[in-house]
């Protein structure tokens, strides 16, 4: 008896001296989790991006006070305080869930803010230099974006297209593409990714999976591109480099595959979720060209309902549109509506939607677990 008491009393010392189990098991804090209790609204305004005239940056006080993922600027004109303006916006975004200050700065013809950022020649004229002479003059032009506070570029263009033409119409791309091997345009688009990263920006390849040859422009009217099985091993090559070369953001053109999507790419499942997702393994951002585009009306799709489409498809960032004050803030509203109904109806699932708002955080560098509202 006395050894079995002795026994009990051991035990229950040795029990009292162990750490208290947790009454549950703790989860880890990460975006996700957070995510797990945003409103459909919030979510939602995180995919969607509006665009803005660089000479009023200053009227972009809504977009950051109301939670949307970012501006695109537009304009070769910006104001002498610009870079002040956008540090205010960043300080103000709804609980400091910061802005992507997007432009499409690629070279050539295709250049925003001239009276603040020095110009960069055509794709098609930097294709006769070395790839270090590309990524050390990228890297100039991308030091001087991110003194401004743009966080993204729109560029490289990725497409192969060997007309030597300024783009139109009927030629999305002309001068705009480094040429129609897809290893040169492999090479030299990478060298180009690497000037904007080194100098702080991050670069956004397009427009997959190649729009090199199709004609109209899609921002004008539907363009097809050859043949799915003849692309995989043409156009998309230069995508697969930049996948492999650490890409981390990536613009899906309005093009339609034949043999894989009758829909413009950028609303497609198959190509967003089959290709870019699942074949290629890209775990970067998404991002649609923009939905305002011929391509995407010609499908029936307006921007409001091509937003829906395209996320459900599995972009995480809606583009659209020309910044025209506040009716750019009123079809981001509509968007932001479009999406929650779509929650709430079952066609489009809240996971997908979290998912979207996690990379475009991600992008931005946002930890909401380190984040004070």
């Amino acid at each position: 008896m006395l050894r079995t008491g002795l026994a009990s009393v051991v035990l229950a010392l040795f029990v009292f001296a162990m750490p208290a189990a947790p009454l549950e098991r703790r989860t880890s804090c990460t975006n996700a989790t957070q995510l797990a209790s945003w409103s459909l609204v919030s979510l939602a305004r995180q995919t969607i991006v509006v665009p803005v005239a660089a000479s009023t940056i200053a009227s972009a006080g809504p977009v950051a006070l109301n939670g949307f993922g970012g501006v695109l600027l537009f304009g070769d004109v910006a104001p002498a305080a610009f870079g002040s303006i956008v540090a205010h916006l960043q300080a103000e975004t709804l609980d400091h869930r910061g802005l992507l200050i997007m432009t499409d700065d690629e070279g050539g013809g295709v250049w925003r803010l001239g009276n603040l950022v020095a110009p960069l020649p055509w794709a098609r004229d930097m294709a006769s230099w070395s790839p270090a002479r590309i990524t050390s003059t990228v890297k100039t032009s991308a030091l001087a974006l991110h003194r401004l506070g743009i966080t993204m570029d729109l560029a490289p263009v990725l497409d192969l297209d060997g007309r030597m033409v300024v783009p139109s119409k009927s030629d999305p791309d002309g001068l705009r593409s480094f040429g129609a091997s897809a290893s040169l345009v492999s090479t030299d688009g990478a060298a180009y990714m690497a000037g904007l990263i080194a100098g702080g920006v991050t670069p956004v390849v397009k427009h997959f999976p190649g729009l090199g040859g199709t004609s109209p422009n899609t921002d004008y009217g539907p363009a097809a591109t050859a043949p799915w099985t003849s692309l995989e091993t043409t156009g998309l090559v230069p995508f697969e480099y930049a996948i492999a070369h650490e890409a981390t953001a990536i613009m899906v053109g309005n093009v339609t595959i034949p043999g894989l999507t009758s829909l413009p790419a950028s609303l497609s499942t198959a190509v967003l979720t089959g290709v870019l997702r699942t074949q290629l393994g890209f775990k970067g951002l998404i991002m649609t060209d923009s939905l305002s585009a011929g391509a995407i009306s010609a499908a029936h799709y307006t921007p409001v309902t091509g937003a829906v489409a395209a996320v459900s498809a599995g972009a995480d960032v809606v583009l659209y549109g020309l910044p025209t004050s506040q009716s750019a803030v009123a079809e981001a509203v509509a968007m932001t509506n479009a999406l929650v109904s779509a929650v709430q109806s079952g066609h489009l699932s809240r996971t997908t939607l979290v998912a979207a708002a996690e990379q475009v955080l991600a992008a931005k560098n946002i930890n909401l677990c380190t984040t004070t509202p």
